[in-house]
């Protein structure tokens, strides 16, 4: 066959049972031999079926098997796509939640057929249609009874634990996973929460008894789970750890940017409305295929790209308004929206083994469109990044650019400018076209009236 070279992904190569690769940009996933009597119990029980058509497993079809990538392959799946993979730590804390639950529910559900996950990482789940999914096919094994739960202490290290340190800690702890990308030590964990933490009998077992546990063995040289564990125990220990999941919650303390459009409105009424009517006017003009919007906020402009079925990530930096962005688009059942943690100034590095195994933001674009709506001051103003510099950022992001310029006389402005000894007589409409020239051709600029404002899309010159 005339099939091109497959690419092994640089994130599948930890687990022998097989691997992603692509081939002629589809992707497909190796199930090697040594994994066939697990897969075939997988897909011969019926686990497979029931997981897929209720939503919680990615779903797959067999396809030639001369599309193998490696020698020693028993089948070859094509899953379905995911059009945004996202990161743990780019999760607020509702998303992690709701992750962990997926992953202790299709635990419970293997444990109905005879297997067992045998790994509880939370790179294993993706949000598709605006929920989370299991991605990992070859997680499962046959379920052996009296064995303790190989997969328990991944789900307290990358599930619990990060759950419990953003709830009684910092949200902002969720970072850490950038550098723990294997799970966040128990024994960490437990010294960074608060004794009161100790009175949750969840978080005492699984955490904390846990930690010192592990610790124990660890002196002793012995293996981290001993005894048997018959199958109505490990079912109760999945029911322990749902209950402890959902026992975990977070509340804002400082809404911060949660409840910008509320409580800091920018512009009036009537410019607001303009605004988002000439908005949906250029998204129709340049009609993207999928939306980066930066610095979106609770995701209001966001919506008008995904509510006209366009593929939408509502990146963010602060959490309390992405919370409040995810919590609505998952109770109203938005299956366009994906709302993400992203520090502009810092995103998303590439990050694991070889700096590979995660993809930098950047890795995982260029977007067709980026949004950037009433950023653009605080990136020259607030954080010092030049224009030219700015200019070059979002047209390594995006081919289409819809951005809002915000002059030095806006009251927003102002106000930065008051904390601010420099003058930045270079930002004005003028310098600002001249940097983004370099990089785009402007297709349309639109005055928002009564605002001062402009928007402009503006497309890749190149």
């Amino acid at each position: 066959m005339n099939a091109s070279t497959p690419t092994a992904h640089p994130a599948s190569f930890r687990d022998p049972a097989g691997f992603i690769f692509t081939r002629d940009g589809c992707l497909y996933r190796q199930v090697n031999a040594r994994y066939r009597e697990q897969y075939d119990r997988l897909m011969g029980s019926g686990l497979y079926r029931a997981l897929a058509e209720d939503g919680l497993l990615i779903p797959h079809e067999e396809v030639n098997p001369g599309l193998v990538a490696a020698a020693g392959a028993y089948r070859v799946l094509r899953p379905r796509a995911i059009p945004f993979i996202s990161y743990p730590y780019e999760w607020c804390f509702s998303q992690w939640q709701d992750a962990a639950l997926l992953t202790l529910r299709v635990q419970q559900r293997a444990l109905e057929y005879g297997m067992t996950l045998k790994d509880c990482s939370a790179f294993n789940v993706q949000f598709l249609d605006g929920k989370p999914i299991f991605i990992d096919t070859l997680s499962f094994e046959r379920a052996v009874e009296g064995a303790p739960w190989a997969a328990y202490r991944q789900f307290c290290e990358h599930f619990l634990a990060p759950l419990a340190l953003m709830a009684h800690c910092d949200i902002r702890l969720a970072r850490l996973f950038r550098t723990q990308v294997n799970g966040m030590p128990l024994a960490m964990a437990a010294r960074l929460l608060p004794w009161r933490t100790r009175c949750s009998p969840g978080l005492l077992v699984h955490l904390h008894l846990h930690a010192r546990f592990q610790r124990r063995a660890s002196a002793r040289a012995l293996p981290a789970s001993r005894g048997r564990m018959p199958l109505r125990v490990l079912q109760g220990l999945v029911c322990s750890l749902e209950a402890a999941v959902r026992g975990l919650r977070w509340t804002a303390r400082d809404a911060g940017w949660g409840g910008y459009y509320d409580e800091m409105p920018s512009y009036a009424p009537d410019a607001f409305a303009a605004k988002r009517a000439l908005v949906g006017e250029l998204l129709d003009l340049a009609k993207p295929s999928a939306v980066w919007d930066i610095g979106a906020n609770t995701g209001v402009f966001s919506r008008l790209a995904s509510d006209r079925g366009i593929p939408t990530l509502a990146l963010d930096f602060d959490y309390a308004a992405v919370e409040r962005n995810y919590r609505r688009a998952r109770d109203h059942g938005e299956t366009h929206l994906l709302p993400l943690v992203q520090d502009v100034m810092n995103p998303s590095p590439g990050v694991g083994w070889m700096m590979a195994e995660r993809d930098s933001l950047f890795a995982r674009g260029p977007a067709d469109l980026v949004m950037a709506l009433a950023l653009l001051h605080h990136l020259v103003v607030a954080n010092n990044v030049p224009l030219p510099r700015v200019a070059a950022f979002f047209a390594a992001l995006g081919r289409q650019l819809l951005i809002e310029y915000v002059p030095t006389d806006d009251a927003q402005v102002q106000q930065l400018l008051r904390l601010r000894d420099e003058s930045y007589a270079g930002y004005t409409r003028e310098d600002f076209e001249g940097a983004f020239a370099k990089h785009y051709a402007i297709i349309a600029s639109r005055p928002i009236p009564g605002a001062g404002r402009i928007l402009y899309l503006m497309r890749a010159a190149r």
